[in-house]
């Protein structure tokens, strides 16, 4: 069954939204997943604040330029794709595809967008690949304590044995 020109425009404008609201976006090329696969894969997104959405590589590619971002080239997006919109954290969606697709051959990472920028499928497994917001600021925090840790190590050493000195000091006179 053909989709109406007015239910095209009503997904194109949908889409709109989401591209101008997304942090990043990921193209992934659906090569047999099954529907159980696909929902399990859409349930990892909405944990991440993230969701993907499948419609036709035209609409993708008009949505997308009409968002402001540059125009997706020809021949970058094949097969079934499926457009994974990241809301807070820019690697969420490309990271949780990047993963799905390592346990489940039928999906790959294509490409995607970023700051008004087209990424190479390489671009964004980089970005897949890169820790999350949450795994940066904890190796931060851990950087930023070990100084204190060890000058806190020296001073319980330093004055443990001021204190060692003293209590022979005491036992002797």
């Amino acid at each position: 069954m053909a989709i109406t020109r007015q239910k095209k425009e009503e997904i194109l404008a949908e889409l709109v939204t989401k591209f101008k609201e997304a942090k990043s976006v990921v193209f992934a090329e659906n090569k047999g997943l099954s529907v159980a696969e696909i929902q399990e894969l859409r349930g990892n997104l909405r944990e991440k604040n993230a969701e993907m959405k499948i419609a036709k590589k035209t609409l993708f590619k008009i949505a997308a330029k009409e968002a402001g971002y540059e125009a997706i080239p020809e021949g970058s997006m094949t097969g079934a794709a499926g457009a994974v919109f990241s809301y807070d954290d820019i690697v969420a969606g490309a990271k949780t595809i990047y993963d799905y697709a390592k346990e489940h051959d039928a999906l790959a990472l294509l490409g995607g967008l970023m700051d008004g920028k087209v990424m190479t499928n390489e671009e964004a497994t980089t970005l897949a690949t890169i820790p999350s917001k949450e795994e940066l600021m904890a190796k931060l925090v851990y950087i930023l304590k070990s100084p204190i840790s060890g000058f806190h190590g020296v001073l319980n050493n330093t004055l443990g044995g001021f204190v060692r000195a003293l209590d022979a000091i005491a036992k002797k006179g």
